[in-house]
């Protein structure tokens, strides 16, 4: 065989596109493959969002065996353990405890570090597929599929084959490691204080087609068995469309999302319907809190001005209300000392603090009984009611008439 052959059949190929195509076709591959993470790895099995159709579920194994080489065991236990450990030591990808940095360039590694604890696979790893072709194949021949892959974009493709395989290869080490788990919690916006436990998570537009719907990353972890991500009118959840998709198809059942709030006008005091539903709605009404005392909360904030000497530019106004908003064992001495002086000189900020951290507690992991946590929410709206605090009572009002729909 001459040198013109051997080029020529290193040039072949089975399909010839323009060069916007093979484009067209890298975004459509690795849309696929978000897809795939978004709705079975992550809804469907780590959080058991929603039940899949077998048909739908072997074809996303059989995908994510090609194009990543994860093991869905592998994937769903260190998330698990990411929501139950986050933003601690022992979280496998937060960047509050191992940088912005390490987690955006090197999530993959981190990934691969955690999959070979054997303690974290069989703590978080159950429930997850165990047939033959997981077993014999998805698992044991795990990096064997990526190879498959390859061969068969440069079988399709031809040269360009590799480097449509080698953006592949790279998006979800980019996107779900870099981006989701690096950026999301560390920079954005945030529609609920997640507390239970706490953490950092944002939300990151407008991000929602080349992610899948993961961007929205703080409303997952305030509802995380939630199907649909996105809560907001301007948010967009690709990943939430396609499974609707799937329900039309029959592909999906048992799909489940966050539950509705309604209002119940002239309830005079709380029931456990309204506790129910501050409990179900907790991360929420929690940043409502803020939102509702807002105006007061920056009110009293000016008149500390004395206290600083006049330097009271938005820099300190930012640190106040962070200092207003942690709770006592986070603190450092010299803001312990420094948060006590604005709350002897200031009353009012004392109140707001303390029945915000009150407000919290009722939604925190607890042992009390149902009527326990009535009673102690029945007595945090009396006083909210008794606070002389306008904006107070009236949000204490609509909490007693809560309750979820039905």
């Amino acid at each position: 065989m001459d040198i013109s052959n051997v080029v020529s059949l290193l040039n072949s190929r089975l399909i010839d596109l323009p060069w916007w195509g093979y484009v067209v076709v890298a975004l459509v591959l690795t849309h696929v493959t978000i897809a795939c993470v978004t709705i079975f790895l992550h809804r469907a099995q780590a959080h058991r969002a929603l039940e899949l159709h077998p048909i739908a579920s072997h074809f996303f194994r059989f995908w994510l065996w090609l194009t990543t080489g994860m093991v869905t065991k592998e994937w769903v236990a260190i998330h698990r353990k990411h929501h139950a450990k986050v933003e601690t030591l022992e979280d496998p990808h937060s960047p509050q405890t191992r940088g912005l940095s390490a987690v955006f360039w090197r999530g993959s590694e981190l990934y691969r570090d955690e999959a070979k604890n054997s303690e974290t696979i069989e703590k978080y790893g159950h429930g997850t597929p165990n047939d033959w072709i997981e077993r014999n194949l998805y698992t044991r021949f795990s990096w064997q599929g990526v190879g498959l892959m390859l061969a068969i974009d440069l079988t399709l493709f031809g040269p360009i084959g590799a480097t449509i395989w080698a953006v592949q290869m790279m998006w979800i080490p980019v996107m779900a490691a870099g981006i989701i788990n690096g950026v999301g919690h560390y920079w954005g916006y945030r529609n609920f204080e997640t507390f239970d436990p706490p953490d950092t998570s944002t939300n990151i537009v407008p991000w929602g087609i080349i992610i899948g719907g993961e961007e929205l990353h703080n409303n997952h972890h305030a509802y995380g068995t939630s199907a649909k991500l996105s809560s907001k009118w301007y948010e967009f959840d690709i990943g939430w469309l396609y499974i609707r998709v799937l329900m039309a198809l029959k592909l999906a059942w048992n799909v489940r999302v966050p539950p509705e709030i309604e209002s119940r006008s002239g309830v005079p005091e709380a029931d456990l319907e309204a506790l129910k539903a501050v409990i179900q709605h907790r991360f929420a009404i929690l940043k409502n809190y803020g939102r509702e005392l807002r105006k007061v909360t920056a009110r009293e904030i000016k008149e500390l001005r004395p206290l600083y000497e006049d330097d009271l530019g938005r820099k300190r106004k930012h640190h106040i209300r962070e200092l207003l908003r942690k709770e006592d064992e986070s603190l450092g001495p010299e803001e312990r000392q420094e948060l006590e002086l604005i709350l002897e000189h200031r009353p009012t900020l004392r109140t707001i603090r303390t029945m915000r951290l009150r407000l919290r507690s009722l939604g925190a992991r607890s042992r009390l009984s149902n009527e326990q946590l009535l009673e102690r929410f029945r007595e945090w709206c009396r006083q909210a009611e008794a606070s002389g605090i306008h904006a107070l009572g009236e949000f204490a009002l609509r909490l007693k008439g809560y309750r979820l729909r039905k």
